[in-house]
């Protein structure tokens, strides 16, 4: 089951992140957490840019309204998700 965390604005949402795979995709749960798969690099801010991107398409916001605010250089990340509720999310993976 996915650890959402709910706030006064929208919803925390754990992540783990699997850089330099074949393509962009959200794979799933794991421990937990969101598991994404994106083709960038873990260089440079890449691939939480490309986080940051499907999940903005994948919830139908604009990324501006994401931001990485735990885990910047970790595979694990929280990332806080504004005007977004847990529901949303949770759709995302069907549980």
């Amino acid at each position: 089951m996915l650890d959402l965390t709910e706030t006064d604005d929208g919803v925390l949402i754990p992540v783990k992140v699997v850089p330099s795979a074949s393509r962009d995709r959200i794979a799933g749960v794991l421990d937990g957490a969101l598991k994404i798969t994106v083709a960038a690099p873990p260089e440079k801010g890449k691939a939480n840019k490309a986080v940051i991107a499907l999940l903005a398409r994948a919830l139908g916001v604009k990324k501006h309204q994401l931001a990485v605010v735990v885990g910047a250089t970790s595979p694990h990340k929280t990332v806080a998700a504004r005007g977004v509720e847990a529901g949303a999310v949770r759709l995302l993976v069907k549980e």
